[in-house]
């Protein structure tokens, strides 16, 4: 098999596995693995496509705007309109693979922290690749949009290499690795974080509920 179609069936893989986890419902979410990188070559699934039908032909090269390039056996092919992101994501952490997803937890974690999410303590943040204990992890937070350039802006702006991932508001989330299984470790070990940040604080504010209305019956039952 040519590199490509060992691309194409890796990437169909994984997309079944987040498919079948219902982090990419209906056609949502789009993988990136890296070809080369002179000039910048990436190998990201096709767009409108069931992310857990996929085969290795489901499968665009492009280049560093994102668009198809002539040289390969798809070039009819219409990538993920967010190939561009992956491309920047790429070019600009070295990552050797990009996933991106519409997990829940992510989403409703930004809307909580619009300015980035904080994570620390818990030792799940060894598998991102984070100290458990002692280390504040911020996962940044940049505002959605249909322009490729303006995310790749933001997303550079607030790049740290020590944290990869960056959360899109109110649509989802990119996390990279050396490759597909290093960047899905990673996003399965950032996806309970996340969760758990926003359960517990559901939790705490339910319960700071609770004792603010007993606080009220008690002040009405003295007077």
């Amino acid at each position: 098999m040519t590199t490509l179609e060992l691309a194409g069936r890796a990437l169909a893989e994984e997309s079944a596995r987040f498919a079948g986890l219902g982090w990419m419902r209906g056609t949502s979410g789009n993988l990136s693995v890296v070809l080369g990188r002179d000039p910048l070559r990436v190998a990201v699934t096709v767009s409108g496509r069931d992310k857990g039908e996929l085969t290795s032909d489901d499968v665009v090269v492009v280049g560093e705007d994102g668009l198809a390039v002539a040289d390969q056996p798809y070039p009819d092919k219409v990538p993920s309109a967010e190939a561009g992101l992956h491309a920047r994501i790429a070019a600009v952490s070295g990552a050797g693979a990009v996933i991106h997803v519409h997990a829940l937890a992510p989403v409703v974690a930004a809307e909580h922290w619009p300015d980035g999410v904080e994570l620390r303590d818990l030792e799940m943040l060894k598998g991102f690749g984070r100290a458990a204990h002692d280390d504040l992890v911020t996962v940044p937070v940049i505002a959605n949009g249909q322009d490729m350039r303006v995310l790749g802006d933001a997303f550079e702006a607030g790049f740290r290499a020590d944290t990869p991932a960056v959360i899109v508001a109110r649509h989802g989330i990119y996390v990279w690795g050396d490759d597909l299984r290093h960047a899905r470790h990673r996003l399965e070990c950032l996806e309970w974080l996340l969760r758990f940040t926003v359960e517990t604080r559901l939790s705490l504010t339910g319960s700071q509920r609770e004792k603010g209305l007993r606080a009220m019956a008690d002040e009405r039952g003295v007077r």
